[in-house]
């Protein structure tokens, strides 16, 4: 053994290898990255990943091997090492034939939801061959659930009506099942901001030379691409550039498959805390995985030219996606590990920075992934990321407001000399959670509400499609709608008519889309923590909604929102409507904007440090403004003593 070793070695020095520090490239790997190698290795990969590509093989290791002190073991130990190296193969190669047998055998007897959705021509995702490992193709029963056999082990990490279609095994093929994938794509939220920025990226390239940070990491092989991710708590985004041009290739959307762990941060703290750890982590990375395939596919290009990527997220969402600790999070004082570290003096900055190998993802094997630093709590990356798309300075004279509508709501007002932040739980009724009809913003979900002369509704849907149900600026259209004819007071409780209590209102009877009264109590509650978060940052800031010069909305279906209806309900300060900017989707731009130029990014490492965060249950009065904040009228212009 020793002799082997001492061979390698010698082959490894003649060929590649470093004479001092005894480090160089792996002796399979030829001068051009193909592996020769004639055993199976972990770093070896198709070019297109695919194994009947007839290209071929490329090593993805980063061609730096140690060789040395690697025969430096006991030889008495050498037989007895094998013996068990090779009994832990022939049990592992056993193992993996019965339970594949065991499935094979199974599937040819039994129906699953899987099947069923090749029937349906329904896409669903799965790199485990159906075997139940990658947690891929959950779906959502909305009906016969009783029609389906118990949750088998690999069905464990979920709840309620979420079920791995490879492992729901149909057992009354004549119940009418109703289910539908985790993984949606919600029409893609672009931002409406044209900014030119200037191109001064980490990753450049000299010749036929790729390089971080002046560092040469690999050959040029065509392209460089970098990743500009907006990962929200219901939609994640992400935007493909050329790190060249700076130009963006492409955006994909696709909704947060995180939903089985709960519909808020809250939730999924409290989910992450339990058996299922990393659970959430995986799920969302496994999706950006596919959307990574399927843009490599369309564009033409290989995954390995992904040098970078840059990650806005809300303290939780981040912290999950870098496998962090999220349970302090979840109580007083309500922050990250990081944040604790960085006012801890530990850290000099709340970003992350990690390699996207470390974190499953499938980019160039020295791709790093940078998590934008948190401003403080629950206001994280996708806030700050928010202050570079719209150049939000607290060095500005005119005082501007912003309203990044979400499942957790920020508020940013700045100007003056100050910047002040606060995060509102608003929850996911305007992003289709707790409302029986509500929905994301993707096809067929009505997007727009009117009240029609005869008495019912006017609407307009996404794409033009069938009616499915009501995304959020469709539900606040309906709630304005309600409130002007009528059929619904201050207080959100629909009225009687001929002395019997309503409660619910038809919206499109012949789709059986309607509102309740327990809907319209979600959306209020929704409502109020916006409603508080504007009104008492407006108070400690010493302003009036009539010195607001600008206010930003922005958010998943922020481009949509009709305005006038907003203010009506209250949703929104009654600033002047010619001061109101749909400003899209800016943590997706903020994100884009640090990827193509480092001195943008070092910019908001300055600007979060300026930033006040105000804690809004810790107002005396928080309770009676989230009150006052559940009614369907104008929000009260309160704001006037400074603190």
């Amino acid at each position: 053994m020793t002799e082997i070793f001492a061979e390698i070695l010698g082959n490894a020095q003649d060929k590649v290898m470093d004479p001092v520090s005894g480090q160089g490239r792996c002796p399979y790997r030829s001068a051009k990255d193909i592996c020769t190698a004639k055993f199976g290795c972990a770093n070896r990969e198709d070019p297109r990943g695919s194994r009947d590509s007839g290209a071929e093989p490329v090593c993805a290791h980063d061609g730096t091997l140690d060789f040395r002190g690697a025969w430096e073991t006991r030889p008495e130990n050498y037989q007895k090492t094998k013996e068990k190296i090779k009994d832990v193969r022939q049990q592992a190669k056993q193992t993996r034939k019965d339970r594949r047998a065991g499935m094979e055998n199974k599937r040819t007897k039994t129906v699953t939801l899987f099947d069923r959705a090749d029937e349906q021509r329904m896409r669903l995702a799965s790199s485990c061959g159906r075997y139940g490992d990658c947690h891929e193709c959950i779906v959502i029963v909305n009906q016969g659930a009783e029609a389906l056999a118990p949750r088998t082990e690999f069905e464990a990490f979920l709840g309620e009506n979420y079920r791995l279609a490879c492992q729901a095994e149909i057992v009354d093929p004549e119940a009418e099942i109703s289910f539908e994938p985790l993984i949606r794509a919600p029409r893609i939220l672009e931002t409406s901001l044209e900014k030119s920025i200037d191109l001064a990226p980490a990753i450049t390239r000299e010749g036929r030379e790729v390089l971080c940070d002046g560092q040469v990491i690999d050959k040029y092989r065509g392209h460089i691409y970098g990743l500009a991710i907006d990962l929200g708590t219901t939609t994640v985004a992400a935007n493909l550039f050329d790190l060249q041009t700076g130009k963006s290739i492409a955006i994909a959307s696709f909704e947060n498959p995180q939903r089985f762990g709960g519909s808020d941060v809250m939730h999924r703290i409290s989910y992450d805390g339990g058996p299922h750890q990393g659970e959430l982590h995986k799920v969302v990375i496994n999706a950006l995985n596919g959307e990574i395939e399927v843009l490599c596919q369309r564009y033409k290009f290989n995954r390995r030219e992904i040098y970078e990527i840059v990650v806005a997220g809300n303290s939780t969402m981040r912290d999950l996606f870098f496998k962090g600790d999220v349970q302090p999070i979840g109580q007083r004082p309500y922050k990250s590990p990081i944040e604790l570290a960085y006012i801890d003096g530990k850290r000099d900055s709340t970003a992350l920075v990690a390699e996207a190998r470390k974190l499953g993802l499938r980019a160039h094997p020295k791709c790093l992934v940078h998590g934008l630093p948190l401003i403080a709590s629950h206001v994280g990356g996708d806030a700050a990321a928010s202050l570079l798309a719209l150049d939000i300075s607290p060095d500005d004279a005119d005082v501007v407001l912003l309203v990044d509508m979400g499942t957790n709501t920020e508020i940013v007002l700045a100007g003056q000399g100050r910047l002040m932040v606060a995060s509102c739980p608003a929850g996911p009724a305007f992003e289709g959670g707790l409302v029986r009809h509500g929905m994301a913003s993707y096809a067929g979900a009505i997007e727009m509400v009117a009240e029609d002369p005869a008495g019912g509704f006017q609407w307009r849907t996404i794409a033009d499609g069938e009616p499915v149900g009501l995304c959020g600026s469709g539900l606040i259209d309906l709630l304005a709608v309600l409130r002007r004819s009528g059929r619904m007071n201050e207080k959100g409780a629909l009225i009687r008519e001929k002395g019997v209590r309503n409660t619910v209102v038809p919206v499109v009877p012949e789709h059986d889309i309607d509102i309740s009264g327990q809907d319209i109590s979600h959306l209020a509650q929704a409502k109020a923590a916006s409603n508080a978060g504007q009104s008492i940052l407006l108070r400690r800031f010493g302003v009036t909604v009539g010195d607001i010069k600008r206010l930003y909305l922005a958010g998943g279906f922020a481009s949509h929102v009709d305005f006038d209806n907003a203010v009506a309900i209250g949703l929104l300060a009654a600033v002047d409507k010619d001061r109101m900017v749909r400003a899209g989707n800016t943590s997706l731009q903020g994100a884009g904007e640090a990827l193509l130029n480092l001195d943008r990014r070092a910019h908001l490492e300055a600007l979060v440090r300026r930033a006040e965060h105000i804690e809004l249950e810790s107002e005396a009065d928080f309770f009676d403004i989230f009150v006052e904040g559940c009614l369907f009228k104008p929000m009260a212009n309160i704001g006037a003593e400074k603190i």
